[in-house]
C-alpha cells in the first residue's frame, strides 16, 4: 500500500530524522498542511494520509497494528528512523508503532489521546454523511444542509465537508466510510501489549485543556507504557489543538521535535 503525503521541509538533506504527521478519524493530511510547513524549518515533513482517508487506498482492514504496519513501511523506505506526531487516532496508531518498531521511531508526540480505549465515537458523523444524498446534490451547501440536521455544530460540520469532494458532475466522500463504521470498536479501543512493553524513546502529550480526552486517570497507563513522556496541557484548546490554538500548539511540538 501507497500511502499519501504531503511534504514540507527543506529541500536539501538536513541531516536530521524526518517528521511524519498522523491525522486522526475522518482527518486528512490536507488538514496538517499549514502545521507541516510550520514544522519543517529544518527536516522534512510528511503528513500521511491514513488508509481509507484522503487519497491513500482503501482496504477492509482498520486497526491499530494494521496502520502501524503500514507507517513502518514509509519509514523504512526514508530511510528507517523518523520523529512521528499523531494526532487521536493518528496518535493512536503512533503509539503502537511505537510500541513495536521502537527502532523507527525516533521520538513520539501524541496530540490530545490516551493509550486507552474511549465511548468518544464518530460513528454518528459517519452515519449522517452516509446518508446524504449526494446523487441529488447540486452544491456542496446541499450537502451541509442535510449535516445540519444531524450535527448542529458548524465547526464539526465544516471538518467533516472537508471530506466531500466533487462539483456539477457529482460528489462523493474521500474516506472509506463503510469500513470505518464497521471498524469503529477497533478505532475506539486500543490494543493490549504484553508486560513490560513501553517505549524508552522521548516522548510528548500536547493535551487540550478544554478537552477530557486526556484525563489524570491515564497518567499511570501513559507513564507505563511511555516512561519517558512529558505532558504539555495548551489552554484554551479542546480535541482539536491544532485549530483551536494554532500558534501555542506549534511552538509547543516544535519544542519538543528540534
Amino acid at each position: 500500500m501507497h500511502l499519501n503525503a504531503i511534504e514540507a521541509g527543506p529541500d536539501s538533506p538536513s541531516g536530521l530524522a524526518p517528521l511524519l504527521i498522523l491525522h486522526g478519524l475522518l482527518g486528512s493530511a490536507r488538514n496538517w498542511g499549514a502545521a507541516a510547513k510550520a514544522l519543517g524549518g529544518n527536516r522534512r515533513v510528511l503528513a500521511l494520509d491514513l488508509p481509507n482517508h484522503g487519497s491513500s487506498p482503501w482496504t477492509e482492514i482498520m486497526d491499530y497494528p494494521f496502520m502501524a504496519r503500514e507507517i513502518a513501511k514509509v519509514i523504512e523506505g526514508l530511510g528507517g528512523r523518523a520523529a512521528v506526531l499523531g494526532h487521536s487516532m493518528g496518535g493512536k496508531a503512533a503509539m503502537v508503532l511505537a510500541l513495536t518498531r521502537p527502532d523507527l521511531v525516533e521520538r513520539l508526540a501524541v496530540v490530545d489521546i490516551a493509550p486507552v480505549s474511549y465511548s468518544h465515537t464518530f460513528a454518528p458523523y459517519i452515519k449522517a454523511m452516509r446518508s446524504a444524498p449526494l446523487a441529488e446534490a447540486r452544491s456542496r451547501s446541499d450537502v451541509d444542509a442535510h449535516l445540519a440536521g444531524h450535527v448542529p455544530d458548524r465547526g464539526v460540520r465544516a471538518f467533516l465537508m472537508q471530506n466531500l469532494e466533487g462539483g456539477a458532475a457529482g460528489y462523493r466522500w474521500r474516506p472509506n466510510l463503510a469500513v470505518l463504521q464497521a471498524h469503529m470498536d477497533d478505532i475506539l479501543s486500543f490494543p493490549r501489549f504484553p508486560d513490560g512493553t513501553c517505549y524508552q524513546g522521548p516522548a510528548c502529550f500536547i493535551a487540550g485543556a478544554e478537552s477530557d480526552y486526556i484525563r489524570p486517570a491515564h497518567q499511570d497507563i501513559i507513564e507505563h507504557l511511555f516512561p519517558m513522556a512529558e505532558t504539555v496541557e495548551i489552554a484554551g484548546a479542546g480535541h482539536w489543538v491544532h485549530v483551536d490554538r494554532p500558534a501555542e500548539f506549534i511552538a509547543a511540538a516544535r519544542e519538543f521535535i528540534r
